[in-house]
């Protein structure tokens, strides 16, 4: 991506995320899911945007029970007990999973300070259900945790389990998010004739909707690939994207603000689909306010 999408002479981080902020007007943070950020780079990322840009920040992978690297635990986290296996931590004390909210929040501050936070993206694991009454209700208490964590951010909720959306349990979903204002998280990913995969739902139950792409190759959706890109490998045709142009119109008429986020990171994908899909979105498009890039396309 890096050599196919930034310009020759674009190489250093602060100059990429300059150019970057040039032609889009948001991005989202994924780093962010394997280790804290430092505040400083942060207050970084303020300095080398425009005063409009948004940063959506995806969450600690504790803070949505996955396991994570022991190695990218911060000092703080140290004195809490937790399983340690093959370096990775599993079963943490709720109370270690308390203060990580609070690190992580601390961490990311300068970037609300400067009015340049947008959604905490909590993204969940497979195996957070509402398969039964049991998973569904023990799930619904830990969002009704995360919500009270996180009053007053905008919390982007992404299921990746079909269960929260099957039947009865798809209005049951709807209204529990409704009601704490959380968004729910809109995605488009390869679908199977097992129905193991979220469908492709335009809902909104927040002030603001979001909808993430994934790409649609079935055959590295499950697979252990080298890296994440590698499952992400895939680039949409404009007859895809123009699938979603009804249903991305749909979420802005329901929402104050709607973002359309790109994960087919493999290569220059997502930038080639964004500028596509911006096209053919026209008039709902905000134009970046960076002007490195003259006559830049007006993109998201």
């Amino acid at each position: 991506m890096v050599d196919l999408w930034y310009p020759k002479g674009v190489t250093t981080p602060e100059q990429r995320l300059r150019y970057y902020a040039s032609r889009f007007t948001t991005v989202e943070v994924d780093s962010s899911f394997y280790a804290i950020p430092r505040r400083e780079y942060a207050e970084a990322w303020v300095k080398r945007t425009p005063a409009d840009f948004i940063f959506h920040v995806k969450a600690y992978g504790l803070m949505t029970g996955h396991e994570v690297e022991e190695r990218s635990l911060p000092p703080e986290l140290h004195g809490y007990s937790y399983v340690s296996e093959r370096g990775r931590v599993r079963g943490a004390d709720p109370d270690m999973v308390d203060a990580v909210f609070d690190i992580f929040l601390d961490a990311i501050d300068p970037l609300r300070a400067a009015g340049k936070l947008g959604g905490l993206l909590m993204q969940f694991p497979p195996y957070f259900t509402a398969a039964t009454d049991e998973a569904e209700q023990r799930s619904l208490d830990y969002l009704d945790y995360v919500a009270g964590k996180l009053r007053g951010h905008h919390v982007l909720v992404e299921f990746r389990h079909p269960s929260w959306v099957r039947g009865a349990r798809l209005q049951r979903t709807h209204d529990f998010l409704r009601d704490r204002g959380l968004s729910y998280v809109s995605v488009d990913g390869p679908q199977f004739p097992s129905g193991s995969t979220m469908p492709p739902l335009a809902l909104v139950t927040g002030d603001w909707a979001y909808l993430r792409l994934h790409g649609r190759n079935a055959e590295t959706w499950f697979a252990r690939t080298a890296s994440a890109s590698d499952r992400f490998d895939y680039l949409y045709s404009a007859e895809e994207l123009e699938e979603w142009a009804p249903r991305v119109r749909q979420l802005a008429s329901e929402a104050s603000e709607t973002f359309v986020m790109f994960n087919n990171n493999k290569y220059d994908y997502a930038q080639r689909n964004a500028e596509e899909i911006a096209t053919i979105l026209g008039d709902l498009v905000m134009p970046p306010s960076g002007d490195d890039a003259p006559g830049a396309p007006t993109l998201f």
